[in-house]
């Protein structure tokens, strides 16, 4: 025989059709973003993993200052591995017909071994006077098949938008704090266009595979240590890049597979939130049908089929919440997920991959997550005896008195008394408000961080020109300045190896407004931050194809966020380095070097190339920010609708009771809206400081493994900002609880008079 309570839930339904809508409607679509974003991740993980055997991507790149010799390719093939070229050269670009060069190509030939490239659309350059590009440098660029760009000098016909295998983030240099795809690109023309087009400036770039791959990461480190050995011992190093430091190669893999753990994060923390609120709502409902539980109970009903039953609605719309939003995610979300990713990366192409990972981390776990808090919450409810719900007397300590509250005015003492009976959802509410906030916080100072990271970079420039020479060469341009410069290693245990830049600067600098020490160095703003390091602390840096360290005291701090850096003294570089009086690297100027053969110019740095941070993350975040601060707003409004409507129906007798006595809608509003809004705004202010630690330590978390380093700095007025918005946000709610007031009738309380 079925047990009659069952044909109360489709009653308790419809009697809270609107609640449990709003819940359903907010949980099916995160539980469909989520098993979307899941899909998609996986499908894209595997594509990518599967590329490197597919596509046959290189296991590390080199650079030589002269082409290889015979001798250097048998010495350094002799250690196991297999030696490719893969020449490239890089020219500047107009890609709009407007006769200005606003970007840079690095043109290969079509590679045939290593390397492979995936053909996205059109076809690969059948003429000399074709080319094929990134397809998301085309997407940022407007770009498309068929469209016709000026390189250097020529006109190429864009055949078609490819992915390089080797380039799925668009790093034109590994110490890059971020890739950058709408001022560069890598492009592929054909074999005898490339022979045609060569110059002076051509890098002799190798890329080699190893004859048998390294069983793990140690073994691939320690055959890449002795490997550069041998390369260094035979020849001259431009450049060395082992597969698992390129960036251009993991940057991506590395970043998907962060975003699965912090979207599951996310996930499970909303359904705690949705619980605790069921909760709260059935312990509400348990309280005004004590009398009928208690007779329930009376008559032989155990404590654990109440629970059954009043655990039974959140589940079924937790549960039905889960498969609407796994049908959404398995359709249209797992496309918006995909293309989330090729708006940021440069991806080949994908097959979906249905799995049921996805499926049990959105649906089953988020029902059990509801079941347990759920029932531990009923349960402790329902632990009251029988005559004490016939009673309605609810509470667990015969001795406890209300508290004593100060002789103040009655409305004052009414609306802390309201307050105190509702602690429990309070509490709930400032869970509910410190999560959605932080989302909002999180939206509200990204964008304008980058912003002003931007601004800072180009404010603080050492010059408009920074010029890093191949070898020493004078120039007759008044105001260049000569300096010195070297990049090494850090070496901090359990942290990936950042590229610091070292230089040597001249006395009396026109271009760096310090006096540097003659005995240790200046740490750029940015390297302390990120290694909460300070003045006096010894910092050791390794060279980067050798285990020779150097240890520096840092005596100061010097604002340049454009990287990480320390500066020193160019006598004390030239002693600490072993270099004689007449080296340098490079010069400052803020003028065009024009008497210098670009054949001398290994690069050549501008605001464009210290800029392209911020490009690439305003690109890469598109309209993210404003989803997340939608988002956030959104469940804001839920969590304090649901929590105060809550409020309010726990108290609807007395308001009912205090309307027979009198009072107006208006007044009591002022009674019990006003309270909760006392709350909220509370709750908002105490919110604030808890969420700025909360942010720096997942801000630290996230840019952790950048190179680079961008400081964290949250405006006042952002806060403000967030404060505004809540508030405004809870004015919409407060006018909906208003509205729910007018309607409790008031023969309310003469139903229960007991």
């Amino acid at each position: 025989m079925k047990s009659p309570l069952i044909k109360r839930i489709p009653r308790e339904l419809k009697g809270e059709i609107g609640k449990y809508l709003v819940i359903f409607i907010f949980m099916a679509a995160t539980i469909g973003f989520i098993s979307g974003f899941l899909v998609a991740d996986d499908s894209m993980i595997t594509a990518y993993n599967e590329s490197f055997e597919k596509y046959n991507i290189e296991n590390g790149n080199f650079i030589l200052e002269d082409k290889a010799t015979d001798d250097f390719v048998k010495a350094v093939e002799d250690e196991g591995v297999t030696i490719y070229e893969n020449y490239y050269q890089e020219f500047d670009t107009d890609n709009n017909s407007d006769g200005e060069y606003e970007s840079t190509l690095r043109i290969y030939k079509v590679r045939k071994d290593v390397d492979k490239i995936c053909l996205m659309k059109g076809n690969m350059p059948g003429n000399d006077d074709e080319i094929v590009i990134d397809r998301m440098y085309a997407d940022n660029n407007k770009l498309k098949v068929g469209d016709i760009i000026k390189v250097k000098d020529t006109e190429y016909t864009i055949s078609g938008l490819v992915a390089f295998s080797d380039y799925s983030a668009l790093f034109s240099d590994n110490t890059d704090m971020m890739f950058d795809a709408v001022k560069f690109s890598v492009a592929a023309v054909t074999d005898d266009e490339f022979d045609r087009i060569t110059t002076d400036n051509m890098r002799y770039n190798y890329s080699w595979k190893y004859d048998k791959e390294p069983t793990d990461d140690k073994e691939e480190k320690t055959r890449a240590e002795e490997l550069v050995k041998v390369m260094a011992a035979n020849g001259i190093l431009k450049s060395y890049i082992p597969g698992y430091q390129n960036q251009a190669i993991n940057f991506t893999g590395d970043d998907m597979g962060s975003d699965r753990s912090m979207m599951i994060t996310l996930l499970y923390i909303l359904i705690a939130i949705m619980a605790f609120i069921f909760a709260v709502t059935t312990t509400n409902t348990i309280t005004k049908e004590s009398s009928i539980i208690g007779t329930l109970r009376a008559t032989g009903y155990t404590r654990s089929e109440l629970t059954r039953h009043y655990t039974v609605l959140p589940v079924i719309v937790t549960l039905v919440a889960a498969l609407v939003g796994n049908i959404m995610g398995y359709t249209w979300f797992k496309d918006v997920c995909a293309s989330m990713y090729y708006g940021s990366y440069s991806l080949p192409t994908y097959k979906t991959l249905w799995n049921t990972d996805a499926f049990v981390l959105t649906t089953v776990i988020p029902v059990i997550i509801m079941i347990f808090i759920n029932a531990v919450i009923v349960t402790h409810k329902l632990k009251i005896s029988p005559l004490k719900f016939l009673r309605h007397d609810l509470s667990r300590n015969k001795n406890k008195k209300a508290t004593r509250l100060p002789d103040i005015k009655f409305i004052r003492r009414f609306r802390i008394r309201i307050i105190l009976q509702n602690m429990s959802g309070y509490i709930t509410l400032l869970i509910g408000i410190i999560f959605a906030n932080l989302l909002l916080l999180f939206g509200l100072f990204m964008k304008p961080l980058i912003n002003e990271y931007g601004d800072e970079v180009i404010d603080n420039m050492i010059c408009r020109y920074q010029y890093v020479l191949k070898a020493p060469v004078d120039t007759q341009i008044d105001g260049a300045e000569r300096y010195l410069m070297t990049s090494l290693k850090t070496t901090v245990e359990k942290s990936k190896a950042d590229e610091v830049s070292v230089y040597g600067i001249q006395d009396d600098s026109d271009y760096l407004n310090a006096d540097f020490p003659s005995d240790g160095v200046y740490a750029s703003e940015g390297y302390l931050d990120k290694y909460e390091l300070s003045v006096g602390d010894v910092i050791t840096l390794k060279e980067k194809y050798s285990d020779k360290t150097y240890d520096f005291k840092i005596k100061g701090t010097y604002k340049y966020p454009a990287g990480l850096a320390i500066f020193m003294n160019d006598d004390e570089y030239r002693k600490v380095f072993d270099k004689d009086s007449e080296y340098y690297t490079g010069y400052f100027s803020d003028e065009e070097l024009t008497d210098i053969d670009s054949n001398y110019i290994y690069t050549k740095i501008t605001e464009d190339d210290l800029t392209k941070t911020t490009r690439q993350l305003k690109v890469s975040m598109g309209g993210m920010v404003e989803l997340v601060e939608i988002f956030a707003i959104i469940m804001f409004i839920i969590l304090v609708y649901l929590l105060t409507k809550i409020i309010i129906e726990k108290n609807s007798l007395s308001i009912s009771m205090v309307k027979i006595l009198g009072y107006t809608n208006g007044e009591i509003g002022r009674l019990y809206v006003m309270a909760t809004t006392i709350v909220v705004i509370l709750w908002i202010l105490v919110s604030i400081p808890v969420l700025t630690l909360i942010i720096k330590e997942i801000y630290r978390y996230m840019m952790a493994d950048m190179g680079g380093w961008i400081m964290l700095k949250i405006r006042p007025d952002i806060y403000i900002t967030m404060f505004i918005m809540s508030v405004a946000s809870y004015g919409v709610i407060a006018a909906l609880q208003m509205r729910k007031i007018s309607k409790i009738p008031l023969d309310e309380a003469l139903k229960n008079v007991e």
